[in-house]
């Protein structure tokens, strides 16, 4: 709390400037121009010709900066600047995890998890996840952390309210001390109740980030510290008995979403992470005036997390997760120390292009503090050891061809594991691209799926899986003017799942729910659409996805059709005082066996009893931006009391009903 406060306090101590454009990738733009939403000018006269004095500060009378100086720049080096601009897509991206959800199903509660309605399977990892993935949508990663550069000080303040007495806030600022250091903090809060009984989520993101580089430029560095907690009191879901179908029903006394009866009222888990990374690299050679421009730099990255995962109860539920070991209070913890080295050779040139060779090492310890013996058989609390990996990197830009290959291996150590990915961009002309490209992935399941220990004694087990192969290709059309297509077919080998196990269980006994490996390759299909109609000031953007999966054990389960279309109205009003954005947008997808959630294990499994899905999602909403603050008003679901109460993120799990929630964004610029 005091982070957030302190954060709030530097915020109020800056001023505004008026500078706004959307952000472009700054290899692509040589010059920057003015959205016309931007404009502020009331008068519809020409525009007399600026002297040199107009781009000066009045006050310091030093060159006004302008809104492309301010830098924000990725993990992967790509670089944008800030965007206070109000589009369709800001609405997509305000939200909880602040960035488009599509292809997501949330919980009823901001801050729950999410179901998926559609998977990914480009990869690069090396080594086994944590485990709790259904934890994990909010958890940013390395990839998740941005750095700046900024001419004068930046803060951006986000709010939106939640369900019920609580609150969704994310501060954030940042300035450089000098040309060469820049250093931000941002902090993400939420608290909300929920609309269910047992519902409460509480968590919190704190970011830190630094980059440096000498002035000669031949060192450089960046840094940055994240801890993250991420609480949820989990209550089971609606009882089978006849909540549910209440529920469904839509039974007037039942509207009181608090009424309805829940499994158990007694349990949450919690998500923790610390992280501190810091990559650097020392320019050996860089001749900038010779003809090849020959450069040559060392890097080394070093990366020390400490996750854990933790299930409390005060008593067992017997009938929900089965026997246990103790019926009174008890605590799963489980936690991963990760410290990851890299070593980096590269080399440039006109040429050859951009070449890397990279060594590195995992040392991990994942695992419990007790050994469980089961039936006579014991079973580990550790797996941990060392991990050495070479691989290497490959860039090439070439007028308007572009050529990105990777690879990595494991050469030693407990773990198997290796990919590739390649892909290549040819820019047709200033709106058409195209990219295709490939990944091949292997490597081990992850740590939950290997060992596991509970006090509920079917939530144990040491498992030797094989490697999870997965090979993709995919292909990618961007055009404004046509549309954004998208099409990927991967196969998957020994895929792992969990599924509940029925296997020699008598009728009406509890079937406990366990890891399985598929022993079938499953062909998975996706192809996305995105386009844009526009015609005066209103405008129709739909998003549009086909799936499809060949699986004989049907483990991989999505929906057929998925589809998001919005038709808004988007102008200027107050004679360019404010820029209107209104509109309604429809959310849809097919019926398929959608996974049900384990709140023991914080992951989804699969269940092909039941199909969800099959209803629409109205939400109407009104956006405005005023100067920098953006602001959201949006009546989400308003179709609920209407269209049937069959909506349901998982199994016994309903959808949100009903409700107008309110936010903003607020940038300040010193």
């Amino acid at each position: 709390m005091m982070r957030l406060i302190l954060v709030l306090f530097l915020v109020f101590s800056f001023s505004n400037v008026n500078a706004q454009v959307k952000p472009k990738l700054l290899k692509e733009a040589d010059t920057v121009s003015l959205k016309s939403q931007d404009s502020l000018k009331t008068s519809g006269k020409p525009k007399p010709k600026k002297n040199l004095l107009d781009k000066l500060d009045p006050k310091t009378k030093v060159e006004k900066a302008k809104i492309s100086d301010y830098l924000i720049i990725s993990h992967k080096n790509d670089t944008t600047f800030v965007d206070t601009t109000l589009t369709i897509q800001k609405e997509y991206k305000f939200n909880y995890l602040r960035k488009d959800n599509f292809g997501l199903m949330p919980f009823s509660n901001l801050g729950q998890t999410y179901n998926n309605l559609t998977y990914n399977f480009e990869n690069t990892d090396l080594m086994p996840s944590f485990g709790a993935r259904a934890r994990h949508f909010n958890y940013m990663e390395v990839e998740d952390i941005n750095y700046y550069r900024v001419p004068t000080p930046l803060t951006e303040l986000l709010y939106k309210s939640a369900f019920e007495q609580g609150q969704l806030a994310d501060s954030f600022f940042t300035v450089n001390t000098s040309p060469q250091l820049n250093f931000s903090i941002a902090y993400k809060g939420l608290r909300s109740l929920g609309k269910y009984q047992h519902l409460l989520t509480s968590t919190g993101n704190f970011r830190f980030t630094t980059n440096y580089q000498t002035k000669n430029k031949r060192y450089a560095a960046r840094a940055h510290i994240v801890t993250q907690d991420l609480l949820n009191q989990e209550n089971g879901g609606l009882r089978d008995d006849d909540m549910v179908e209440n529920f469904q029903n839509g039974t007037p006394e039942f509207l009181d979403r608090s009424i309805l009866e829940v499994n158990f009222e007694n349990a949450e888990n919690i998500l923790k992470g610390k992280r501190f990374h810091l990559e650097h690299a020392y320019n050996i050679i860089n001749k900038k005036d010779s003809l090849l421009k020959n450069k040559l730099s060392i890097g080394h990255i070093i990366s020390l997390k400490d996750k854990s995962f933790q299930y409390d109860q005060s008593t067992a539920n017997t009938s929900y997760f089965g026997a246990a070991f103790s019926s009174s209070k008890f605590r799963d913890r489980v936690t991963l120390e990760n410290l990851y080295n890299q070593l980096q050779l590269n080399y440039s040139n006109n040429i050859l292009g951009d070449l890397q060779f990279n060594i590195s090492n995992n040392n991990y310890n994942y695992g419990y503090n007790k050994v469980v013996v089961l039936n006579g058989n014991n079973i580990t609390n550790r797996l941990k050891g060392d991990v050495f990996s070479v691989g290497g990197k490959y860039h090439k830009h070439f007028k308007n061809f572009e050529l990105h290959g990777e690879l990595g291996v494991n050469v030693s150590g407990d773990f198997e594991g290796n990919f590739i990915k390649a892909h290549a961009t040819f820019k047709l002309n200033n709106d058409l691209s195209a990219t295709a490209s490939i990944n091949h992935n292997s490597k081990a399941p992850n740590y939950n799926v290997l060992l596991y220990q509970s006090n509920h004694i079917n939530y144990n087990w040491r498992n030797n899986f094989n490697n999870t192969e997965t090979q993709q290709l995919a292909f990618q059309l961007k055009s404004k003017k046509i549309a954004n297509i998208l099409v990927d077919y991967s196969t998957i080998t020994d895929y792992t799942y969990f599924k509940r196990d029925s296997t020699g269980i008598p009728n009406g006994e509890f079937v406990p729910i366990k890891p399985f490996q598929n022993n079938k390759t499953i062909s998975y299909l996706r192809v996305k659409l995105e386009k844009e109609i526009k015609v005066g000031k209103f405008a129709l953007h739909n998003t549009l996805m086909y799936q499809n999966t060949q699986d004989e054990n049907q483990v991989l389960n999505v929906p057929e059709l998925t589809t998001r279309n919005t038709i808004y109205y988007a102008s200027h009003v107050f004679k360019k005082a404010m820029y209107l954005q209104t509109g309604v947008t429809f959310n849809y997808f097919t019926a398929y066996s959608m996974n049900a959630y384990d709140p023991l294990l914080a992951e989804f499994y699969v269940q092909t009893q039941k199909e969800y899905g099959n209803f629409p999602r109205f939400d109407f909403f009104i956006n405005a931006k005023i100067r920098q603050t953006r602001i959201y008003l949006k009546a989400e679901h308003f179709n609920a009391a209407f269209t049937g109460y069959n909506y349901f993120a998982a199994p016994n799990n309903p959808y949100r009903d009903f409700t107008v929630r309110f936010g903003l964004v607020w940038n300040f610029f010193m």
